[in-house]
């Protein structure tokens, strides 16, 4: 009874412990409730200019969990208990949910749900660029079906575009952006079966270069797709898996130079102090390919050869705000994703905090005033945190609490499924025998997987800027670019764009008209 005792009254002053001290105020969470209230209510004052600019951000895989976590990781990188913390995308007034099934699938793939957050239409899982007619791996399905992107609508309205990722440049986020094909992963012809190529499927590579060659910016990995098969690559000469890997002989490099008009100059870089060192104010077209397949996690960086997301944004908008039209500009956390697949939640996280950091930059060089920023995912994982962990519990840690079944510790980060899975002697791992806090370690899950798989709820949309309050409550994912597309004068809904003003800004001059008109009268 006495170890009890003791047991409880430990947990009692450790759990005081753990409130900061305004908190145990209430007038604290009044006053914090009240200009949350204020806020809202500034809200009633609607943005309804039009947007000149035009970023959506894309975090691959982050679901909910993953931004809640992500938060809470951001905060104690901070030195702070972190649940209180707020993300770049947090503070953005309006939010959604978007619902990401594709036509063919409860849970989704990357390359459909890239076909309806780009293009405004829904496909089928595996597909980019193309409608649901086209059944996956059928070349001959595919003609007709092309669907053009949101970014094609601003490079015909005469704005500058650009592609940021930390992916492939090839892969199903950015591709869907120019490319129509029936299988996400024919990124060089090297990839592509015979059929399809007889039936002139083009590689994604080469759309990339040919589609829309007009696009000013393009940073991220793929550079073996890029390039003739065997041909070595430039910062790992050595290693047979990185080198080129197309069949026809193109040097789609070159092809990308020689696109561009007379008296254009066009950069083409593959190191970060390249990227860092360009005169922008003398760039019309930059490709900057760092990595010859996805770029490195964040945490894995190469800093002095690798540059990081945000440093690729930075560069993307200083070269897309030359233009006086405004601009469109997709930018991708695209490894959250892939660490999540592994399992590796401490990578997975760690992307996230990086595309918040890309969020928060962006927001200091553009104003909300001419700028439509969204934030979105293109999907969940089964990823998870819970256990009951007490206030400011490291989210890497464990719960604070035994299983009341095989009485092991557990992480407060689990997975419905993935390669975590692990039985030593008959029975589930016991996890304080292993490094948890390692950026690799793969916590544990359910049910085993070599690749863990997305989840199927839906995802948040984030929105601030000209007309953000059209992205409210839940809607189908294909609605975004449509929202967006109405929100800068693009694309084919542009009624309500006759005039320079809209008509609710005419709306608005009307009691300083009848002041007018009392004066004069």
């Amino acid at each position: 009874i006495m170890k009890a005792f003791l047991l409880t009254l430990l947990a009692q002053l450790c759990s005081a412990s753990l409130v900061p001290e305004r908190e145990k105020d209430p007038e604290y969470w009044r006053q914090q409730a009240q200009e949350t209230l204020r806020d809202a209510l500034r809200l009633q004052h609607l943005n309804q200019n039009v947007a000149k600019n035009l970023i959506l951000f894309l975090g691959d895989g982050m679901g909910v969990s993953t931004v809640t976590a992500a938060r809470i990781l951001k905060g104690q990188l901070q030195h702070r208990k972190g649940e209180e913390s707020l993300l770049e995308m947090d503070k953005f007034p309006y939010v959604a949910l978007a619902k990401t099934y594709n036509t063919n699938a409860q849970v989704p793939d990357s390359a459909g749900t890239a076909t309806a957050y780009l293009c405004g239409v829904k496909a089928n899982e595996g597909t980019v660029g193309v409608s649901a007619s086209v059944t996956r791996d059928r070349c001959n399905t595919t003609k007709g079906q092309e669907v053009t992107s949101i970014l094609r609508w601003a490079k015909d309205e005469g704005k500058a575009v650009g592609i940021v990722t930390t992916t492939r440049v090839t892969h199903a986020t950015p591709s869907a952006a120019y490319a129509h094909s029936a299988n996400r992963d024919w990124y060089s012809d090297g990839e592509m079966p015979l059929d399809a190529l007889e039936g002139g499927c083009k590689d994604i590579a080469r759309q990339l270069v040919e589609n829309i060659p007009d696009i000013e910016v393009i940073l991220g990995g793929g550079r073996k797709y890029m390039f003739p098969r065997n041909t070595s690559d430039v910062e790992y000469p050595q290693e047979e898996r990185h080198r080129g890997t197309r069949l026809d002989g193109k040097d789609l490099v070159q092809a990308w130079h020689d696109t561009k008009p007379a008296g254009k100059v066009a950069k083409y870089v593959w190191h970060r102090r390249e990227l860092l060192a360009l005169n922008l104010s003398r760039v019309d077209f930059l490709l900057g390919l760092f990595e010859p397949g996805d770029m490195v996690y964040e945490l894995d960086r190469n800093n002095e050869t690798d540059p990081s997301l945000s440093e690729m944004v930075a560069v993307a908008i200083r070269m897309l705000q030359k233009n006086p039209r405004g601009f469109f500009l997709l930018v991708e956390g695209g490894r959250i994703d892939h660490g999540h697949h592994e399992g590796k939640a401490k990578q997975a996280l760690h992307e996230a905090v990086e595309l918040d950091r890309a969020v928060g930059l962006a927001g200091r060089l553009t104003s909300p005033h001419d700028t439509l920023s969204v934030v979105t995912a293109d999907h969940s994982h089964v990823f998870t945190f819970g256990g009951y962990t007490p206030r400011g519990n490291p989210i890497f840690g464990l719960a604070p609490m035994q299983s009341d079944v095989d009485r092991k510790p557990f992480t407060s980060i689990l997975y419905g499924n993935g390669p975590g899975y692990k039985i030593v002697g008959g029975e589930r791992e016991n996890v304080s025998a292993v490094d948890f806090a390692h950026a690799n370690y793969q916590a544990q899950a359910a049910v085993p997987l070599r690749q863990e798989t997305h989840g199927g709820e839906d995802v948040a949309v984030f929105a601030r800027g000209p007309m953000a309050h059209l992205l409210h409550g839940v809607h189908e994912q294909n609605y975004i670019p449509h929202a967006m597309a109405y929100a800068a004068c693009i694309g084919t809904n542009r009624a309500h764009c006759s005039s320079a003003a809209r008509p609710a800004a005419t709306a608005s001059l009307l009691p300083v008209l009848l002041l007018l008109l009392l004066l004069l009268c």
